[in-house]
C-alpha cells in the first residue's frame, strides 16, 4: 500500500523545501553501530510507561504480529530525500493497543542503543503510516540502517525514525531526545522546514 503522493521522482510536491533528491541510502548516526549474536538472543524491545500491561518482545515474538508493507518517502534534515522506499514491519498502532495506552499518556520517547532517544507526539506515532520496521526493499535492514529494528515515522524529519531500537515509553509530558537537547527542533515536519529550536 502506498501512503505517499503520485510516484514520480520528477514530482516536486514530494520533496519539502531545501531537499534534495538521492537515489543513495545515506548513513548518518550518533554513536556505534551495534552488532547482534545471530539469533537475537540478546535482542528485545521494551514497551512500557504509561500503559495498561509493560511487555519486553523478544524478536521472534515480534515476528508472530500481523506482517505490514508500506511505500514511502523520506527527508533527512540534513538536506536528502528518497523516495519510494519499500519497508516491511510492524505496525506502532497495533503494538500499543496491545499494551493498552493509558488516556494521560501523550508523548513517545523512543529509546535506541548508545543512549540515544528522540520524541514524538503520540498521535504521530500511532499513525496508520508510523512503523517498526525490519526490511527495507525487500531486504533485512543492514547493521548501518538500524538493524534488526528501526522506527519509520515518514511524515517527520528521518531522525525521528530511530535506529536500533530498543524502548517505547509512554509519557505525560513532552521531553526532548538526543538531537533535541542539541538543538534540533522538537517536532520536526519537513514541509516547515522545522530543523532546529527556533524554526
Amino acid at each position: 500500500m502506498y501512503f505517499g503522493k503520485p510516484k514520480n521522482q520528477h514530482d516536486q510536491t514530494r520533496v519539502p523545501p531545501n531537499q534534495n533528491v538521492t537515489t543513495t541510502f545515506p548513513v548518518l548516526h550518533h554513536g556505534n553501530v551495534p552488532y547482534y549474536k545471530k539469533d537475537l538472543s540478546d535482542w528485545d524491545l521494551k514497551i512500557y510507561g504509561l500503559v495498561e500491561q509493560p511487555v519486553t518482545y523478544t524478536f521472534k515474538e515480534l515476528q508472530e504480529l500481523a506482517a505490514i508493507k508500506t511505500t514511502n518517502d523520506i527527508h533527512c534534515v540534513t538536506g536528502w530525500s528518497k523516495l519510494d522506499n519499500q519497508w516491511e514491519g510492524f505496525s506502532t498502532k497495533v503494538l500499543l493497543k496491545k499494551s493498552g495506552v493509558l488516556p494521560e499518556a501523550k508523548y513517545v520517547m523512543i529509546h535506541a542503543e548508545e543512549g540515544w532517544s528522540t520524541n514524538v507526539p503520540i498521535q504521530d506515532f500511532m499513525r496508520d503510516t508510523s512503523m517498526l520496521a525490519h526490511s527495507h526493499n525487500g531486504e533485512p535492514l543492514s547493521p548501518e540502517h538500524g538493524y534488526p529494528l528501526r522506527v519509520v515515522i515518514p511524515h517527520l524529519y528521518f531522525w525521528k525514525s530511530a535506529k536500533w531500537v530498543r524502548g517505547i515509553e509512554l509519557v505525560k509530558e513532552e521531553q526532548p531526545g538526543f538531537w533535541e537537547k542539541n538543538g534540533y527542533h522538537m517536532y520536526g515536519d519537513p514541509w516547515k522546514e522545522q530543523r532546529f529550536t527556533w524554526d
